[in-house]
């Protein structure tokens, strides 16, 4: 990465959009509102159906417009918006993001304190309870999830303050130097959805950069994705398949051989009661077609596997986190899920301290 010079300069922002119209008015109006004025707003369009470009052009005729011509996923929506940005920090928004006007100007001075941050994070809560945290960045477990920090927690219990390193972001609103981003190859557009924020926070974590959460930085995150989002009481079967291919995805290409041979009791142990809970759920044949097309696309993901081998300045042993195992809460409301969780969760942390010689 290149000498940073003194403060990070102008400031752009991409907001990436599909079948957002809901959403768009209240983000947007969020951007323009922040103390610490943007550059520029690039709004990327995912091949919408709905009437966002027309909301756009006539209520943000200021917005520069990116109309992609189908919905490859957001991934593909937030590296088209990187590319098309006119400076070199970025503030990467989703549609149903709202930024607080003072969140911009913590995270810049957050980047500003540091010179190895490449990558800054708010703390996002629920737009309908912002008392509530949604998400607050974590650490990589071993098996290949998120161990989520202060996930769904009140705002008066979160642990930790001011400017906190982390290993894993959430892409629903991030401040990235696209120089950092575009040398790890920016998001991998084979997952469409779902760990692609996994993926790149611990490719960036790999080449040795800088990671941090602001804790009273706040962004406000509303519905989420249609169909993919987990909000109510039934888990969406396009989730199912992506949970069951993209996390396959993110072990074979992030993980030393070392690492994943270590990690494979517990990743089998995950895999079968995942595999319980979908069929369960009536999702296993999505879960199973997961699978069939990870494997599909192992030719694809090789040559993905022996970049990030390349750029390697962090070993394993320094990333992976035995727990605990996050699950959302609607997941462990009954008493007896609760117990099974407790149970896995304690299960791979047994297995995760019987690896001695992969463990920290």
């Amino acid at each position: 990465m290149g000498a940073r010079a003194a403060g990070l300069g102008p400031i752009s922002a991409v907001v990436c959009n599909y079948n957002g119209e809901h959403y768009l008015r209240a983000c947007l109006s969020a951007l323009l509102a922040s103390e610490l004025e943007l550059d520029e707003i690039i709004v990327v369009d995912n091949g919408s159906t709905d009437a966002s470009v027309a909301l756009v052009r006539a209520e943000f005729p200021g917005a520069r417009l990116l109309i992609l011509p189908s919905n490859g996923g957001p991934c593909v929506a937030r590296n088209a918006g990187m590319r098309a940005a006119r400076n070199r920090w970025v503030l990467a928004v989703d549609n149903d993001a709202m930024i607080q006007p003072d969140m911009l100007g913590k995270l810049v001075a957050a980047a500003e304190a540091r010179e190895e941050v490449v990558a800054v994070q708010p703390r996002s809560v629920y737009a309908d309870e912002t008392t509530r945290i949604h998400y607050d960045g974590g650490a990589f477990h071993f098996v290949g999830l998120y161990s989520l920090r202060n996930f769904a927690v009140p705002l008066t219990e979160a642990v930790g303050e001011g400017v906190l390193e982390v290993d894993g972001l959430i892409a629903i609103c991030i401040l990235f130097d696209r120089d950092a981003f575009e040398k790890v190859g920016g998001y991998d557009e084979d997952f469409f959805i779902l760990f692609e924020d996994f993926d790149l926070s611990m490719r960036l974590r790999i080449a040795g950069h800088s990671l941090v959460s602001v804790e009273d930085a706040l962004v406000l995150h509303s519905g989420g994705t249609p169909g993919i989002s987990f909000r109510g009481d039934e888990y969406p079967k396009f989730r199912a398949y992506y949970h069951s291919r993209n996390r396959w995805i993110l072990l074979y290409k992030n993980y030393s051989g070392r690492a994943l041979l270590a990690a494979l009791p517990g990743i089998m142990l995950y895999e079968l009661v995942w595999g319980l809970f979908t069929l369960r759920s009536g999702h296993l044949v999505a879960h199973l077609a997961g699978k069939l097309d990870f494997l599909r696309c192992l030719g694809r993901m090789r040559p993905k596997r022996r970049r990030v081998q390349a750029q390697r300045r962090l070993g394993d042993r320094a990333l992976l986190v035995g727990g605990p195992v996050t699950f959302s809460p609607q997941l462990v409301a009954k008493p007896t899920s609760a117990r099974l969780a407790s149970c896995l969760d304690s299960c791979l942390k047994t297995l995760w301290r019987m690896t001695g010689w992969i463990a920290p």
